[in-house]
């Protein structure tokens, strides 16, 4: 999970940085202001509460404020992280969003300053206000938000200081400079993260001599439930057993032995750069599972790919392979492909669905020859491998 808090003076541009670092990382955006006025919309308890504390002439309390956007955290459990805006504007709310990221088993990866002089700032925000029109852009009264911000943001950037989190980046330079140069501490950030790829695919698209492939390729380890459930029937366990009679009858594997086997491979799994997982998840429960599972270990899922092929195609690749070593036990005549192929689109593409919407999902066209999709493959990881440093 990625987590940062942006500063800066009014006119130092957060705006236009914010909407980059929302779209490049896929991070979740926190604005009190926003959060806040959303409460107070829907009418709930703790937007009647500031409602009327800020009908009253009053502030909003710190209190009030930190249970709104632990709300907002809570219920956003499969963001990649949380970009915060305007929050800790204070030394105290410093201690305070520190306490909350304890409270959730996570933490802040770094506060980006943009530094921005004054005269600099008061040139802006005048140049804005020739086209704004807002009433607060004069200069007197930018000059009075600039002292109210530099008086209570420095003890706050103290405070990361302190921490080695404080990162800053000159806002004076042009737009592309910043975002290249905001670009440069998140790779930092995340170059002692896990890369984790979810490799999706009907059976017959060739997730599995891909997956290992790229693994290899890439030094990442590659989590394969077939053959982990291969394994266990090969040694005669008692998993191994159950699994056979459930291959036989052509279901799917149940969750309790899956998460099993998994999270004792990412037990074991020591001083990796990363997972390919091939095979899970197969349902929107098994989405969740693998969710929490990253998220005990501190890491999340980095990217996630579709390889499709024509579903004629498909079953003539299962037959095909039906007649070699390589087959599976559900290749073992039609109705059971086709059953795979069903069981496909049923409990999975539900899940394809879900990931696109939270992620977004790299369609790769799975037709041509090993190589020719393998290269296509390689090319989009790469990309995401070098996104990270």
């Amino acid at each position: 999970m990625l987590n940062i808090a942006l500063f800066g003076p009014p006119g130092a541009g957060k705006g236009t940085q914010s909407e980059f670092l929302i779209k490049e990382y896929n991070l979740f955006y926190i604005s009190t202001g926003d959060i806040l006025r959303n409460e107070i919309v829907n009418e709930t308890k703790l937007g009647l509460e500031a409602k009327s504390i800020i009908a009253a002439g009053g502030l909003v309390s710190d209190e009030i404020i930190v249970q709104i956007i632990e709300k907002t955290i809570v219920n956003n459990p499969f963001s990649n992280g949380f970009l915060f805006d305007g929050f800790p504007r204070t030394y105290i709310q410093a201690y305070i969003l520190e306490g909350l990221m304890i409270k959730l088993n996570t933490s802040l990866n770094c506060l980006i300053s943009l530094e921005v002089n004054e005269e600099e700032s008061v040139a802006r925000l005048l140049n804005r206000g020739k086209t704004s029109g807002r009433m607060d852009d004069n200069e007197k009264v930018i000059r009075n938000r600039l002292k109210e911000y530099y008086d209570k943001t420095l003890p706050v950037l103290q405070f990361y200081k302190d921490r080695g989190i404080l990162k800053s980046v000159n806002g004076s330079q042009a737009i592309e400079a910043v975002t290249e140069d905001i670009r440069n501490v998140i790779r930092e950030e995340l170059k002692n993260s896990l890369y984790n790829v979810v490799l999706f695919g009907y059976p017959g698209s060739g997730r599995g001599t891909q997956g290992k492939a790229l693994a290899e390729r890439f030094g990442l380890e590659y989590v394969a439930t077939g053959n982990m459930l291969d394994d266990e029937i090969k040694t005669g366990s008692e998993i191994g057993k159950r699994v056979k009679e459930i291959y036989d009858s052509g279901k799917l594997v149940p969750d309790e032995i899956i998460v099993q086997l998994i999270e004792k491979k990412l037990e074991e799994s020591k001083d990796v750069k990363g997972f390919i997982f091939k095979g899970f998840p197969r349902t929107l429960v098994q989405s969740y599972i693998l969710d929490g599972l990253l998220k005990k270990h501190g890491s999340f899922i980095s990217q996630v790919i579709e390889i499709e092929v024509p579903t004629l195609q498909l079953i003539s690749r299962l037959d095909a392979r039906r007649q070699t070593n390589d087959a599976r036990p559900y290749d073992s005549n039609t109705s059971k492909i086709v059953q795979r192929l069903q069981d496909h689109q049923e409990k999975t593409v539900p899940v394809i669905e879900k990931y696109n919407e939270q992620h977004g999902v790299l369609k790769i066209n799975g037709e041509g020859t090993f190589d020719e999709v393998f290269e296509k493959i390689s090319t989009e990881i790469a990309k995401g491998l070098e996104s990270m440093g």
